[in-house]
């Protein structure tokens, strides 16, 4: 096969090797970078463990226990979903990930005119309790972690999981995993909203008020910067939008009542790693650091608690269709710099996840990645093994006051829901996005394959990509269809009219979701029960 690349004869090589920086890098960095290196120490480091875990969470990290491997999955069907999850977990998965279709996210039935064009494509439909048994049949949910990347409709899945759990006999303390919940980055970068930005929040915080009284080991929020890096955001501009999200959390729950101590343990947050290895890894020093003080402030007592826990996917914007298995390098750096980083759960993407959800070869290539990382290399053996480099503390300074700098910006505004309501963060990021393009377009910024040694063939052909089935789809809907035929709709209207008299009264919610999984409600349902009070958000216009 030949091919042609599209830079010139007389392009240097330094020029060839050269890639855009928002940051001027020093040749080198020594000691003077950082002054008197012992109160540097004191101020800055300490030890793994100890405030404020610059050098990560725990004392022993991954000697004792390593990241959880978590690889997300969901498609078409429960049926399927549920294959999958026990391949996946027969290659060494550690946790499990769910990826919901649309309909769901957005909180809609299978059969409605709406959802139809998008069932089952980019995740698993989920209408019902009944989906969700099928979904974890066979597998033991009171012994491995469990993540649902769900936002809109987290509190009904939520309950969803719970109604499961009760159903298997399980109690619900033994339920370990996390609930993504944070509407609020879906405001600003994703889009799968349902209603406005006030109850949204409520409904947000009530998980979190619920899961800190009967599921203590179950993280009920997942403040993500992931999305909203992917959606253009900088690296501190991807920790400081999540951290001001995870304020309007906190602060609406210690409103309730609550103490600090008993949930801010259990806020947690899922950021994006890209390849640009020494960024990412200085980013998450940076963002524990300052998470750490960010939790005293709000009266956290326990060092335990101000321990900012994080998950992470390896950057899916930064794959390429060009040559997808180029792909398998950009996603190892990311993992590579994820655990430098100190992260606690990762997700691998798949070589060929720009094209389609990933097959069963390209996902385990994905997972054994991480397995090479963890036990192929000497890497968890000692905690922090960059710590102490002077270029990585400076660089950890310096990411550091970039995040605090951009979070002042939405702290002058007036605070992040001022800022979501008005388009404000939103038109931030898209000028970021912007700007990134353009360095891409220019050949400042150069991806190999794309816009730097570029194959004029396709070699796409080569491998071999998931399908979506339509033929699936139309059975789901079918036997949803049945499902509420069968059940007798006038009981399930009783359950239905208490959610909505239940946030009516600004009640918790989650007590009458639950009760109305118990009988048969669906989650477009419960959804039209909600915002039948709520109303739905308004997308501001951003110029």
């Amino acid at each position: 096969m030949s091919k042609k690349v599209d830079v010139s004869e007389k392009e240097s090589k330094e020029e060839a090797r050269s890639i855009s920086s928002e940051y001027d890098y020093k040749m080198f960095y020594s000691h003077r970078d950082l002054g008197d290196i012992e109160k540097y120490y004191e101020t800055h480091l300490g030890d793994p463990g100890k405030f404020p875990f610059t050098r990560g969470p725990y004392e022993t990290m991954y000697r004792d226990k390593l990241w959880t491997m978590r690889q997300y999955a969901g498609f078409g069907t429960a049926k399927e979903t549920n294959e999958r999850f026990k391949f996946l977990l027969k290659q060494g998965n550690t946790g499990l990930s769910v990826a919901f279709d649309l309909p769901t996210q957005m909180g809609y039935d299978s059969d409605e005119e709406v959802a139809l064009p998008e069932v089952g494509k980019v995740g698993v439909a989920v209408d019902t309790v009944e989906d969700m048994m099928e979904i974890f049949d066979g597998i033991a949910i009171d012994k491995i972690s469990v993540s649902f990347t769900i936002n809109g409709t987290a509190p009904q899945i939520m309950a969803m999981y719970i109604v499961v759990a009760k159903r298997k006999a399980i109690p619900l303390e033994k339920l370990n995993g996390t609930l993504q919940n944070d509407i609020l980055k879906e405001m600003i970068a994703r889009g799968t909203w349902i209603y406005p930005v006030e109850p949204s929040v409520k409904l947000s915080c009530d998980v979190i008020e619920f899961c800190s009284k009967y599921l203590p080991k179950f993280n009920p929020i997942s403040v993500c910067g992931y999305h909203i890096r992917e959606a253009g955001a900088s690296a501190s501009q991807e920790v400081a939008y999540a951290f001001e999200n995870a304020k309007v959390y906190v602060e609406d729950v210690i409103s309730r009542g609550l103490d600090p101590d008993s949930f801010m343990k259990r806020i947690t947050f899922f950021f994006c790693t890209y390849h640009n290895l020494f960024e990412e890894v200085a980013k998450y020093r940076a963002a524990r650091r300052l998470w750490a003080h960010i939790a005293r402030d709000y009266g956290v007592k326990d060092p335990k608690n101000m321990a900012m826990k994080f998950a992470v996917a390896c950057g899916g914007a930064s794959l390429t269709k060009a040559e997808p298995l180029l792909n398998i390098a950009r996603v190892t750096l990311g993992a590579l710099a994820t655990v430098l980083g100190g992260g606690q759960s990762i997700f691998t993407e798949a070589y060929d996840e720009a094209y389609s959800i990933p097959s069963e070869h390209s996902a385990k290539i994905a997972l054994r990645i991480q397995q090479i990382l963890a036990f192929e290399t000497d890497i968890p053996q000692v905690s922090d093994p960059l710590g102490g480099s002077f270029f990585i503390e400076k660089f950890t300074d310096e990411l550091e006051e970039r995040i605090k700098s951009e979070m002042s910006k939405i702290q002058n505004y007036g605070g992040m829901i001022k800022a979501i309501k008005d388009g404000y963060v939103q038109s931030l990021i898209l000028q970021n996005a912007y700007k990134q393009q353009l360095s891409i377009e220019k050949k400042e910024k150069k991806i190999v394959g794309v816009n730097v040694f570029a194959d004029d063939s396709s070699d796409s052909d080569e491998y071999k990509f998931e399908i979506f089935r339509p033929k699936e789809a139309t059975e789901k809907v079918r036997k949803l269809r049945e499902y509420k035929e069968s059940r007798g709709s006038t009981s399930v209207q009783r359950y239905l009219d208490n959610i909505s008299k239940a946030a009516e009264k600004n009640e918790n919610i989650m007590p009458y979701l639950i009760e109305a999984f118990e009988n048969g409600a669906t989650i477009g349902e419960t959804t039209k029960a909600l915002k039948k009070v709520y109303g739905e958000f308004k997308e501001p216009i951003i110029i």
